[in-house]
C-alpha cells in the first residue's frame, strides 16, 4: 500500500469510534494522529497533552498553536512524575513509568469526556529501535496506535503531515527533558530546570537540532554536525560558559561528536530520546 492508502485506512478505522483522544504533543507524529481523527471524527476527536516538569514551557505552546492549526479540540491536563519516586530514581525504566502516568492521565480525562478510545503517536518504526521501555505502557493500557497499526513509518508520517500542510512536517522529534539527565542520576526539579533554560538559550542563538546533557552540574552540548563549526567558535564558547554558569552549571563542555539520540545513556542503545512526545504520551523525547 502507499503511504495515501495507508493514511485512508488509519482515518476509516478512526471513523468507525465514537470519539478518540489523542496523546497530543505537537511533535509530527501525534500532530498527523490528530489531523486523521480530527478529519474522521471533527468535534468528536480531542487532543490532549500533559504538562508536567519534563515538558518543555515552549512545546506545550507550540502543541497549542498545531491543535489550532489542525482544528481540533485541545485540552490540557497536569501531572507530576516528581511525584513517583520509581520515576524519579531514573533506571533503566524511566520511560515506562513517565509513560504509564501520562498515558493514566490521558485516560482519566477521556473518561470525563465520554470517550472509550486513547490513540498516541507510536509509528511503524518505533517498536524495532532499541531499548524504548515505554512502549511497554502503550500495550499494558491499551491505547491505540493507528500509525503502528496501519504500517506508517516516520518517512510516511512526514509525508502525510505535509499533504495536511503542517507546519510540523519537518519539525525534530522532541524527548521529554528527564531524557537529558543520565541514567542513574535523579531526575530533580532542578535539574530539569536548569537543562530547560540551557536549551532555550541554544534555540535562541539559532541553532536547531541539539541537547544540553546534565552529568550533575556538568552540562554537555550537543550540535548537529552541520553546526558544529558554529559552536566552535570561541564567541559562542565564551557565551554558553558564561550563560549556562549563571544558570546552575558547574562546568560546561562541548561534546565534539556532535548531537545523536540516546548518548546520554551510551549503554542502553536507542532509547526513547528520539521519540517525539506524541509517542510517548501515551504520550515520554527527543
Amino acid at each position: 500500500m502507499s503511504v495515501r492508502e495507508k493514511a485512508v485506512a488509519a482515518r476509516e478505522d478512526l471513523a468507525e469510534r465514537d470519539g478518540v483522544l489523542v496523546a497530543f504533543s505537537g511533535g509530527v507524529d501525534s500532530s498527523v494522529v490528530a489531523a486523521l481523527a480530527h478529519d474522521a471524527l471533527g468535534d468528536d476527536a480531542v487532543a490532549c497533552t500533559a504538562k508536567s516538569e519534563t515538558l518543555p514551557d515552549a512545546e506545550l505552546g507550540g502543541a497549542s498553536e498545531v491543535a489550532e492549526e489542525i482544528g481540533i479540540r485541545h485540552e490540557i491536563v497536569e501531572f507530576s512524575e516528581l511525584d513517583s519516586q520509581e520515576f524519579v530514581k531514573n533506571d533503566g525504566e524511566r520511560c515506562y513509568h513517565c509513560r504509564t502516568m501520562r498515558l493514566s492521565a490521558m485516560f482519566d480525562a477521556a473518561r470525563e469526556l465520554g470517550i472509550d478510545t486513547v490513540c498516541d503517536g507510536t509509528n511503524a518504526a518505533d517498536p524495532g529501535g532499541g531499548h524504548r521501555p515505554g512502549l511497554r505502557a502503550v500495550e499494558e493500557l491499551n491505547a491505540y496506535s493507528p500509525l503502528l497499526e496501519h504500517g506508517i513509518t516516520k518517512e510516511g508520517v512526514r509525508e502525510i503531515a505535509r499533504e495536511y500542510n503542517l507546519s510540523v512536517s519537518e519539525k525534530p522529534s522532541m524527548a521529554c527533558l528527564s531524557s537529558r539527565i543520565p541514567t542513574g542520576l535523579e531526575v530533580t526539579e532542578e535539574r530539569l530546570t536548569r537543562v530547560e533554560k540551557a536549551e532555550t538559550l541554544l534555540r535562541t542563538w539559532g541553532f536547531e537540532q541539539f541537547r544540553v546533557r546534565d552529568h550533575d552540574g556538568l552540562a554537555r552540548i550537543e550540535v548537529s554536525p552541520d553546526e558544529l563549526e558554529r559552536a566552535l567558535d570561541p564567541d559562542f564558547a565564551r557565551a554558553a560558559r558564561e550563560h549556562l554558569s549563571d544558570i546552575g552549571f558547574e562546568h560546561v563542555t562541548l561534546d565534539l561528536e556532535g548531537y545523536r539520540t540516546g548518548s546520554v545513556s551510551p549503554g542502553e542503545g536507542t532509547t526513547e530520546d528520539d521519540l517525539d512526545l506524541g509517542a510517548e504520551y501515551p504520550i515520554p523525547e527527543d
